[in-house]
């Protein structure tokens, strides 16, 4: 979706020439996700004041969005908070997951550009200064890319088998081994904003709206601290989310499917007809056939049945108009004009 004119929220994004102002410094607003994290928030704030303390020109601001964390870790930021007025911090009434809460901060953080990055110490601070770097060539987006994990090989396949095919069946050309980790102007948040998705998969947003992407390489390092929030059924929930959103090739496989099926079914049907009939005798009904072909269709239909639900459940999370996510408190501060002016559609 092209931006033509001036953001209505933000006019200062293109100036009365039509041309972009200069990126040279600014206020960069980081949106941190989190939940339970009590072992990596202190660390993660010095490693971050450590970052733009070498950064002339650019201030920033500190957004944790907590998801309802019950290990101290509000208890942690409320005390970073006290002493630095760049840190604030939302807490959600309970854990939204690991989709709606960050993209929530995505929406409430000001600044010039915003850098997101999990909590876990796993996406490097140290990358900012050649994200912005990219900012300043006039990147839209900047994004890590993962060239290698301290995790498991297994998985570290699993996740590249998964992202090649979604890759083939995506409507846009989706990127390889992205988290989400990385930076995006503000004129991608009005973009994203505009969207008005409820569950929205950021890493394929960005890929549908167009603009150019830059991709920094990474080794992601092994989490130190707390235990990883992932599991089967987040990563199965992003994986078939990443699908639904930009992909309408299963449900056209589907379909393929359903008429392969039958017309095979129908041969067999035939084919079976025309042997009885000329062997009679020397070919037997038997049940065997006809207790796998049940199976075998049955199985099939329960596949194409739960691929259809997943396409409805995406349709129903767009219907409810729920909140994006309900705010518990709000603390720290001062918070940004930017963010103050803006309608969250989410809070």
């Amino acid at each position: 979706m092209p931006l033509l004119g001036p953001s209505p929220l933000h006019p200062e994004i293109v100036s009365r020439n039509g041309e972009r102002p200069s990126r040279r410094g600014g206020h960069v607003g980081l949106v941190l996700p989190c939940f339970n994290e009590v072992g990596n928030v202190d660390e993660l704030y010095a490693r971050l004041s450590a970052v733009f303390a070498g950064l002339p020109g650019y201030s920033c601001e500190m957004l944790f969005v907590d998801n309802a964390s019950t290990d101290g870790t509000v208890q942690s930021l409320r005390a970073i908070a006290a002493r630095d007025p760049r840190v604030r911090v939302i807490v959600n009434a309970r854990n939204f997951g690991h989709i709606r809460s960050p993209f929530h901060g995505m929406m409430e953080s000001g600044g010039d550009c915003v850098i997101t990055m999990c909590t876990d110490l796993q996406d490097p601070p140290e990358l900012i200064p050649e994200f912005l770097r990219k900012w300043e060539e006039d990147a839209d987006v900047a994004v890590g890319q993962k060239t290698s994990s301290a995790e498991s090989p297994l998985f570290w396949a699993i996740r590249t088998l998964y992202y090649r095919f979604a890759r083939r069946l995506a409507d846009v050309p989706l990127l390889e081994h992205v988290t989400g980790f990385g930076l995006y102007d503000r004129r991608v948040i009005e973009i994203m904003r505009s969207y008005r998705d409820p569950y929205p998969y950021v890493r394929g947003m960005i890929c549908d709206i167009g603009l150019p992407i830059v991709t920094v390489p990474y080794e992601q390092p092994l989490r130190r601290h707390g235990i990883t929030k992932n599991n089967f059924a987040t990563l199965f929930d992003m994986a078939m989310l990443g699908i639904t959103s930009h992909s309408r090739v299963p449900l056209r496989l589907a379909t393929l499917a359903g008429f392969t099926l039958s017309a095979l079914s129908l041969a067999v049907a035939i084919a079976f007809l025309v042997l009885k009939l000329l062997f009679w005798d020397l070919l037997p009904a038997g049940y065997a056939p006809a207790v796998i072909g049940i199976f075998f269709l049955g199985s099939v239909q329960i596949l194409l049945v739960g691929l259809l639900g997943e396409y409805v459940n995406a349709i129903l999370w767009q219907v409810r108009h729920r909140p994006m996510v309900v705010e518990r408190e709000r603390f720290g501060g001062p918070a940004s004009p930017q963010a103050d002016d803006q309608p969250s559609g989410g809070r």
